[in-house]
């Protein structure tokens, strides 16, 4: 498999093997579709992105890979409670990712969250989306 699928199935696998605020099973996927009618459920999507490949030094190449987790549900109520639960949750992902520090051979380099949510699928769908694209080293000779 590609480098870049073994840290988003790694990703994956620590999301699933951690417990958050809200139940969830993340998955892998190259293109999140889903129909509205299935957004009731809370999705946490884990999508590769992007690989940037640089000379480290003499004999040692950089990869800095970014991973997309998008987090997504169709809103109930579309009130502040529980947009904020949802945020809470973004966050306690990003927190997660920053803590474990290293997913398989890629290290954690940062997370970005811009913007925080998605305000054309708030408005249009009712649905929460928002997107962490992490940024992952992996160092090799």
């Amino acid at each position: 498999m590609a480098l870049i699928a073994d840290i988003a199935e790694a990703i994956v696998a620590a999301l699933n093997g951690h417990t958050f605020s809200q139940p969830f099973t993340a998955a892998r996927a190259y293109r999140p579709a889903f129909d509205l009618k299935d957004m009731t459920d809370l999705h946490v999507t884990v999508v590769p992105k992007g690989v940037e490949l640089t000379t480290a030094g003499r004999g040692l190449a950089q990869s800095d890979v970014q991973v997309d987790i998008g987090v997504q549900k169709k809103l109930a109520a579309s009130d502040n409670a529980e947009i904020d639960a949802l945020m809470g949750l973004v966050q306690e992902i990003a927190e997660f990712i920053r803590a474990t520090g290293r997913f398989g051979d890629a290290a954690w380099v940062k997370t970005e969250n811009t913007p925080i949510y998605s305000q054309e699928h708030l408005g249009e769908l009712r649905q929460f989306t928002s997107v962490l694209t992490l940024t992952l080293r992996v160092m090799t000779a």
